[in-house]
């Protein structure tokens, strides 16, 4: 599968929590198929993440197409504003 998300099972935080969420209801109802990747799962799940997305600080959810780095949460939505989220995942 090209789409991947990675995110967290395990955060205090509301707006990681709310970002994730929000995501997936976008993709999933612009039936969007796409893999989830916990990174709370171990650290080099959350060191794979960064070091794909080119970000030593990255924090979920972060959207890749297979290896290929799509954007953060801020980016998608601009995307999903711009009804661009096609080119934003590299599926056009």
């Amino acid at each position: 599968m090209g789409i991947k998300l990675y995110y967290t099972t395990v955060t205090a935080s509301r707006t990681v929590k709310s970002q994730q969420a929000e995501m997936m209801r976008i993709l999933d109802s612009k039936s969007i198929q796409y893999e989830l990747i916990d990174i709370s799962v171990g650290g080099e799940v959350r060191d794979e993440m960064r070091s794909k997305a080119g970000n030593p600080a990255a924090v979920p959810p972060q959207l890749f197409n297979e290896d290929k780095y799509c954007g953060d949460f801020e980016m998608f939505s601009d995307a999903v504003e711009e009804d661009t989220v096609d080119q934003f995942l590299k599926l056009a």
